[in-house]
């Protein structure tokens, strides 16, 4: 088996960086969390009002500009659009109900898991059944369509977008009159400085765009093309991580007293599994279509922005967990979600 350097190298700079971030003020086991981040900035931007959870956190900021710029920088900037976005939105959205039913994405679930929180554990079986189901389809000829090729202007809207959100950020700081809320408890208020946050941001950023390091594609390209390029990234993760916490003593085998998670098993392993399967037929993890968004893929960036509108959907109509359990409404939003993911894998053929 040859070593794949770079999936490598992505994954020792997540398992290096993000417990980094949590010794520097990031919350407990969540120092780089795409789901969790993006639901933050949501708050951030007063699309919900769960007062714990409102910062624009500058690593998503980060990760899709040091996407964009590695993607210049290897020549693989690549405007393209219009497969399915409607259909990816409501992924993005199911994708995100999911990840907070859990409470964290697939890089969180393998942080968790490497802090000694074996409540992600559930997570885990439920993420990989939900992206063998996708497989399942993927073999049997699902497909959103192809994207087409587009002008330069529309591959960078989604970029513009996050330098607007830096703006915001820092309009926010600098002016207590402004309309972007800020948490003064619980984890939206726990974070790491924001230079030292954007930086890691944009270094993530850089190297996944190149690695092209992907939870999903671990799983999918391992059992479909007998690739295990991208999963060994994810294997160093998990080992690096496990050290860097062992290292700074963050780490707390168990499964009570983990930071922000609960143990009700049924739930975070439908939530995963929902998730999973979202994500495979979006065609990645909420991280890699951040990046994706970065490199001129404006379907990703629909994809995105149906993350953002599911986590306010989650915080507004108790759908997201909490430490003390899921939320009240959660089991319905499960179910029709992966009704949802079902229906579109049914039903999606290519036309040719």
């Amino acid at each position: 088996m040859r070593l794949a350097v770079w999936p490598i190298l992505a994954g020792i700079a997540l398992g290096v960086i993000a417990p980094l971030l949590v010794s520097l003020g990031n919350p407990g086991n969540m120092g780089v969390c795409a789901a969790c981040f993006t639901r933050d900035i949501a708050g951030g931007l007063n699309l919900h009002q769960a007062a714990v959870v409102q910062y624009i956190r500058p690593e998503i900021i980060g990760l899709v500009i040091g996407a964009l710029v590695a993607s210049f920088a290897f020549g693989e900037f690549r405007p393209r659009a219009g497969s399915a976005p409607v259909v990816r939105f409501m992924l993005g959205v199911f994708a995100m109900i999911g990840a907070l039913v859990f409470l964290g994405c697939p890089w969180r679930m393998w942080l968790r898991f490497s802090a000694g929180d074996f409540t992600s554990i559930a997570g885990i079986f439920g993420l990989v059944c939900g992206i063998l189901i996708g497989i399942f389809f993927l073999k049997r000829g699902f497909s959103l369509g192809r994207s087409y090729a587009t002008s330069k202007i529309v591959g960078f809207i989604f970029p513009l977008f996050m330098v607007g959100l830096f703006g915001l950020l820092i309009w926010g700081l600098l002016d207590v009159e402004a309309p972007i809320k800020f948490s003064q408890k619980g984890p939206g208020s726990q974070h790491a400085p924001l230079i030292i946050s954007l930086i890691a941001g944009l270094f993530l950023g850089a190297i996944f765009q190149k690695s092209r390091f992907c939870m999903i594609a671990a799983v999918r390209d391992s059992v479909l093309l007998k690739d295990t390029h991208i999963l060994q990234g994810v294997i160093a993760l998990v080992i690096t991580a496990f050290l860097t916490n062992l290292a700074l003593g963050y780490f707390n085998p168990g499964f009570s007293g983990q930071p922000i998670a609960h143990n009700e098993w049924v739930w975070n392993f439908l939530g995963m599994l929902l998730s999973g399967f979202a994500f495979s037929l979006a065609g990645g993890c909420p991280g890699r279509q951040l990046v994706l968004s970065g490199e001129g893929d404006s379907d990703a960036g629909v994809f995105v922005f149906g993350l953002l509108m599911g986590a306010a959907f989650a915080h507004n109509f108790g759908l997201a967990s909490s430490p003390a359990g899921i939320g009240v409404n959660a089991p319905i939003a499960v179910f029709v979600g992966i009704v949802f993911c079902l229906l579109v894998a049914i039903f999606a053929r290519e036309r040719r």
